[in-house]
């Protein structure tokens, strides 16, 4: 009774939301302090320092990260002997299946994180706060027995709360729910989202976590020739993330081709992260620290240079060999430096710009983090919330719009649907494309199809099929396998024509198997320009009969479906 009334009312659904945010903020700042504990137990720093603002690095810290490489790697391999799928995140979870996910599984990947970024791996904690919020979403959603789309729209604002309390920024939690997670903005999604975006940001701040990012602004007024400018640092950042992602691919590659047991990938990328970090301290952990310190220092341009070279790398080979998190962060810290050499370049070239170069930095923040994780409003909205400057956040836009454009364009994927892609799956966003699956040949077949040997004459084929009986007949071989098919219209045109039925067979090289879906059906359809098609199995037997009318028009039953759930319930 009780699971009914919040299934049919959206004010219930929004305030269940609401308390889900509350959890999520709370997951969201313990996997944040846990994090920190171990930074502050391996590294030494305090409280509220962060691990890439310290100036030096011991040496005995060197080992810190290739032991708690080896340390994920034993704990990997313990936990894929007995579970060998990979874990589900948010955006696989309201892409294909209907938004569940495993609370169990998303624990243990927030521990992956936790321990990655706790031993000064170049990764960040947002998809292990994004996976913690979506998982708390979709259980909640499971117990309460909700509908696919309203659990969808959970599983999106559990995440964006996780995101809005680390941030600090309800607006950016929220649009990043909309974009990244649910995949689109829609009126039945608005308040459930929003209210949990309000109350993870509200409870993290309550607690004591969840502030800005960074507290800065930019000083100067941007004119027409500045947002032209910022387009051209948009595309600049479009090239950067794509080339990141390809590399992260590329590291991967090379780490499975590594002799040796697979548990020791992380401790290999440890030591290679510790190098880098030798010179570059600036490159353990997401950046937070050093993209406070930087916005404010004035770098020379070979030293933002090689910054943004080490920094790139250290989040490859910290990915590509195995540490778990993600490049929300990465990508912010990034664009603040390319945005700031962006601006250095211009000056050296003689190019009187006027920009400030905190101004760049931001813009450039957005136009990185759109290229590598999406979502241009989400973006936009963080650098309003955490500058509350309206002309820069125009600018962001700009870039972001920019960075967005080049990156569907040329590479079409985000940083989490490019690993899905390796992983064989073919979605480019968090749209629920798992019904268009289920639209697939064998399910919406008829099996009775009536058959009859090719060898058979045309007086016997007319004697069993009379006019009315049936609209086609499928044609076997000697061996039973399928050989055409002859419509009833067809064999009854010429009343003196005779010989086999077999002549008279047509779309003898068109046939579906019954893991097609929707559109690869139809595309067959439009190749053979029949209504009709044999649906055969591996071995050419026929299973059945599929017509382009019925397959029109369970397609067109599912649209409608998915626009009741776009505009809310009706």
């Amino acid at each position: 009774m009780v699971r009914g009334r919040i299934r049919a009312s959206e004010l219930w659904l929004a305030a269940i939301a609401t308390l889900v945010g509350a959890a999520s903020g709370l997951a969201t700042l313990a996997v944040s302090s846990s994090a920190h504990g171990l930074q502050s137990i391996f590294y030494g720093i305090g409280p509220h320092q962060r691990l890439s603002a310290i100036g030096d690095l011991a040496p005995s810290a060197l080992l810190v990260a290739p032991a708690g490489g080896l340390a994920l790697g034993l704990v990997t391999w313990l936990w894929t002997r007995r579970r060998t799928t990979p874990i589900v995140d948010p955006v696989e979870a309201n892409a294909l299946r209907g938004g569940r996910m495993s609370l169990r599984e998303s624990l243990f990947l927030s521990l992956q994180g936790i321990l990655s970024n706790g031993c000064g791996a170049s990764v960040g904690l947002e998809a292990a706060y994004a996976q913690m919020g979506a998982a708390i979403a979709s259980f909640t959603g499971g117990a309460f027995n909700l509908r696919r789309s309203d659990l969808r729209t959970f599983v999106g604002a559990g995440a964006g709360a996780g995101i809005a309390a680390a941030f600090g920024a309800p607006l950016t939690g929220a649009f990043y729910a909309f974009e990244v997670i649910i995949g689109s903005y829609a009126v039945s999604n608005i308040a459930p989202v929003v209210g949990a975006a309000l109350a993870g940001s509200l409870i993290a701040r309550f607690l004591g976590g969840g502030g800005p990012i960074i507290d800065t602004s930019a000083s100067d007024s941007l004119v027409l020739s500045h947002y032209l400018l910022f387009t051209v640092l948009g595309l600049i950042c479009a090239l950067i993330g794509v080339a990141i992602m390809r590399l992260v691919a590329m590291a991967e590659r090379m780490a499975s081709r590594l002799p040796g047991p697979v548990w020791l990938r992380p401790m290999i990328g440890g030591l290679l992260v510790a190098a880098l970090a030798w010179f570059a301290p600036q490159t353990l952990s997401a950046g937070h620290g050093a993209l406070a310190i930087d916005l404010g220092a004035h770098l020379a341009m070979d030293a933002l240079a090689l910054l943004i070279l080490a920094k790139a790398a250290a989040s490859i080979i910290s990915l590509g060999f195995g540490f778990r998190g993600g490049l929300f962060f990465a990508s912010l810290f990034l664009g603040s430096l390319v945005g700031r050499l962006f601006a250095l370049a211009l000056t050296a070239v003689g190019v009187r710009h006027g920009i400030d170069p905190i101004a760049a930095s931001l813009v450039g923040m957005g136009g990185m983090a759109v290229a590598i994780i999406g979502g241009p409003f989400t973006m936009t909205f963080l650098v309003l919330e955490t500058t509350g400057d309206f002309a820069l956040t125009a600018a962001t836009l700009t870039a972001s719009i920019t960075a967005s454009l080049i990156v569907r364009e040329t590479f079409g994927y985000s940083f989490s649907t490019w690993r899905l892609h390796l992983r064989g799956e073919t979605i480019r966003s968090a749209h629920d494309v798992a019904w268009l699956r289920n639209l697939t040949a064998g399910r919406m077949m008829r099996g009775d199809a009536a058959t009859i040997t090719a060898a058979a004459s045309i007086e016997e084929f007319r004697r069993r099929f009379p006019l009315g009986s049936t609209r086609r007949v499928v044609i076997l071989d000697d061996a039973g396998h399928y050989s055409g098919i002859v419509p009833l219209s067809t064999a009854y045109a010429d009343p003196d024509q005779t010989g086999p039925v077999g002549a008279l067979a047509v779309t003898k090289a068109a046939w579906l198997t019954p893991a097609m879906t929707i559109k690869e059906i139809m595309r067959v359809f439009d190749q053979a320009e029949t209504d009709e098609l044999a649906v055969l199995d591996e071995g050419g037997d026929v299973l059945g009969v599929l017509s382009e009318g019925y397959a029109t028009r369970r397609y067109a039953e599912e649209l409608e479906k998915a626009r009741r759930d776009l505009v809310g319930r009706e």
